[in-house]
């Protein structure tokens, strides 16, 4: 088994969870965006903290990791590049949220999820 830091894990997962208690919990679309990217934030950090291995090395391969156990000491990168992708992912639809939220805003004058439960589709 390969040791992962638990601590990032348990970081990762409260930042999920106090996330998802802010989607359910606030009526104001400004908060639940915000919830929102403490959601996107947290599995970023889960992601990141399950490809860590702790005490390895970059995956660079030199003299010193040709030999045979230079999987088990290098950091698995994958993860790390689909992180990246994923926060400029996250960044453009926070960013449509927002603008969306000000549409919103100037149609109703409130951010008030109730003031919209009767608009027509």
């Amino acid at each position: 088994m390969l040791p992962i830091s638990h601590l990032e894990l348990a970081i990762g997962f409260g930042l999920v969870l106090i996330g998802m208690w802010g989607l359910l919990s606030h009526r104001n679309i400004l908060r639940m965006i915000i919830s929102f990217g403490l959601v996107d934030t947290g599995v970023h950090i889960v992601l990141v903290a399950t490809g860590y291995i702790t005490g390895a090395t970059a995956p660079i391969l030199d003299e010193a990791m040709q030999q045979g156990s230079a999987p088990l000491r290098m950091v698995d990168p994958i993860p790390s590049a689909l992180v990246v992708t994923a926060i400029v992912i996250g960044f453009s639809v926070t960013a449509v949220m927002l603008a969306y939220a000000i549409r919103l805003y100037k149609a109703k004058g409130t951010l008030a999820i109730d003031a919209f439960t009767e608009s027509k589709w």
